[in-house]
């Protein structure tokens, strides 16, 4: 798709009766997720089309008046045409964003993962700190998230966690994050108070449904186990933690965030069928490096981002050269300015 091609207003105008057959179909809420998507879907075409619609009206009404300023000499009524011009280009600014959003998976739900990378107890514990940035990010935007697995480390921090990510434009916005995130701090668990770097990795990848990914059942190794849960009431006495291992590709997929071994192993057959999906565009992508040739590196894998606590306070994307100083409020949730700034990035690249 082409930059620009998901903001079709004539496409999403054509969709919204059918949409909105099927928000008043009774059995709507018989599979919440779908209901969900179907109604946040619905939502997003009827903002976007009633958004443009009142700026053709607002710019449509600005130009009349200023016709009739001019005609008049009117000074009064040239103002009220700015101040009114003023409020239309906040709504292109709307409207520009939403029109970022182009990629052809944008709108699905995003499945991202977090791995600690090399650093030690240190990067174990940057992985913890980038769960929770990403969770309070994400708490704060009012998208709906499943933890479907946290696998803790040895000592402090956590070795892995696997996240689901649904809501508007929760894959497009996520995107941003993947690659490998660098920390630079004082460790505290050095002893000697010395700086140390240290480094997680995060993939995020489009949720996709089992039905459009061929899954041989002959091919998955299935194994149930008692999660690990927070203890006291929480602890699960029943083994109901799923791991499917796909025995052709080697991917392995554990779920142990319900409490039926049902409902988990739905959830690991989901988080499988989106592995296998980006495995084979990945594959298609390579098919094509090889045609075109070396093309520089590949994005996961290198550092995007940088996060220096010492000798100085900075939080750096190395992709769009947007520099943050606060820190903190970065590793609070602060993420908005990253997500913008590479979404202009990634439509300079796809048209450049």
């Amino acid at each position: 798709m082409t930059p620009g091609g998901s903001f079709d207003v004539p496409g999403k105008r054509e969709a919204l009766e059918g949409l909105r057959q099927q928000v008043a179909a009774p059995d709507l809420w018989d599979d919440q997720q779908r209901a969900r998507q179907v109604t946040r879907t619905l939502a997003r075409y009827e903002g976007v089309i009633d958004l443009v619609d009142r700026l053709s009206g607002s710019i449509d009404d600005a130009e009349v008046l200023f016709d009739l300023a001019v005609e008049e000499s009117d000074e009064s009524a040239v103002a009220d045409v700015l101040v009114e011009l003023a409020a239309v280009e906040t709504r292109l600014g709307e409207l520009e964003r939403e029109s970022l959003f182009f990629g052809e998976y944008d709108d699905r739900p995003a499945i991202m993962s977090i791995h600690a990378g090399a650093g030690g107890v240190d990067a174990a514990d940057w992985a913890e700190i980038l769960l929770r940035m990403y969770q309070r990010y994400l708490e704060r935007r009012g998208f709906d998230v499943e933890v479907d697995e946290v696998l803790p480390a040895e000592e402090a921090g956590i070795r892995s966690a696997t996240l689901t990510v649904r809501g508007e434009h929760a894959y497009g916005i996520l995107e941003s994050e993947r690659g490998v995130h660098r920390l630079v701090r004082i460790s505290p668990f050095d002893s000697a108070s010395r700086r140390h770097t240290s480094f997680a990795g995060v993939d995020v990848i489009p949720e996709v449904e089992v039905e459009e990914v061929e899954i041989n059942p002959d091919d998955l190794r299935i194994d149930v186990f008692r999660s690990s849960g927070a203890g006291g009431q929480h602890v699960n006495v029943t083994d109901s933690a799923v791991r499917i291992t796909h025995e052709p590709t080697g991917i392995v997929v554990v779920c142990q965030a319900e409490r039926s071994q049902l409902q988990n192993r739905n959830r690991a057959m989901a988080l499988l069928a989106a592995r296998l999906a980006e495995r084979a565009r990945q594959e298609q992508l390579d098919q094509i490096d090889q045609i075109r040739g070396e093309q520089g590196e590949a994005a996961w894998g290198r550092q995007i981002r940088s996060y220096v606590m010492q000798p100085y306070q900075m939080v750096k994307d190395l992709r769009t050269d947007l520099q943050v100083g606060n820190v903190q409020g970065v590793l609070d949730g602060a993420l908005e300015e990253f997500s913008d700034a590479y979404l202009q990035w990634r439509r300079a690249q796809t048209v450049s």
